[in-house]
């Protein structure tokens, strides 16, 4: 895998603020997906108490949802819990974990924010640029930004909008339970964001590639 090397991690939280708002001009947010046959979800768990980050990546054939392959890297945590920069307290286990991968994915749902963050720059956006793979965030809770009223089906989905901007989506992936707050990474609109989401869930709230790393991730 070719990881793009463009900074350091061992910033302050101020160095990291400045970080996003520079990076944050380099995202795209328009389709430049090939052909999806690899999905991959891509979690985060800790041990020891928060000393250790343990990543987990794991890659789904689209459309069955058939697990192909998974992999995880732990690494000493060494960047606070700081809510809107987790992406340098995570990424750097995560790229470990992808790199074991012998098959990149096609497109990566994170279980985290994209574009739908304060700098519009959340953890999708983050990976998604240092692995030039076409990524999306699909989180579980709302960081920024308001929204109508949504109906109760699967499917059902409303603008996730910071004033004007639209931001996200806030999309029910499960008839009757709480959303997922979708949201462009990197190379994605966010359309087919949404469409990926609900392609990836079958009958539980959240994507099966997020639900199958989040297991892997949190494996003692």
């Amino acid at each position: 895998m070719q990881i793009q090397h463009l900074h350091p991690w061992d910033l302050s939280p101020k160095e990291a603020v400045r970080l996003q708002r520079q990076l944050q001009s380099l995202i795209e947010t328009e389709d430049r997906l090939g052909k999806v046959q690899l999905v991959a979800g891509v979690d985060v768990g800790f041990e020891d108490s928060g000393k250790i980050t343990r990543a987990a990546v794991v890659t789904l054939e689209f459309p069955s949802l058939i697990k192909i392959e998974q992999a995880v890297f732990r690494i000493a945590t060494t960047f606070p819990y700081v809510p809107g920069l987790l992406s340098f307290r995570e990424i750097p286990a995560v790229l470990g974990a992808m790199e074991k991968l012998d098959r990149l994915p096609d497109l990566l749902l994170c279980d985290g924010q994209g574009i739908a963050h304060p700098r519009r720059f959340g953890l999708a956006c983050h990976l998604g640029l240092l692995t030039d793979i076409p990524s999306l965030g699909a989180a579980k809770s709302r960081l920024t930004g308001s929204h109508d009223e949504l109906g109760l089906d699967k499917g059902c989905w409303v603008p996730l909008k910071d004033g004007e901007e639209t931001i996200g989506a806030v999309v029910r992936s499960r008839s009757g339970v709480k959303p997922l707050y979708v949201s462009s990474g990197h190379r994605i609109s966010l359309e087919s964001a949404i469409r990926m989401v609900l392609a990836c869930t079958t009958r539980y709230r959240l994507p099966e590639t997020t639900r199958a790393a989040h297991r892997l991730a949190s494996m003692k």
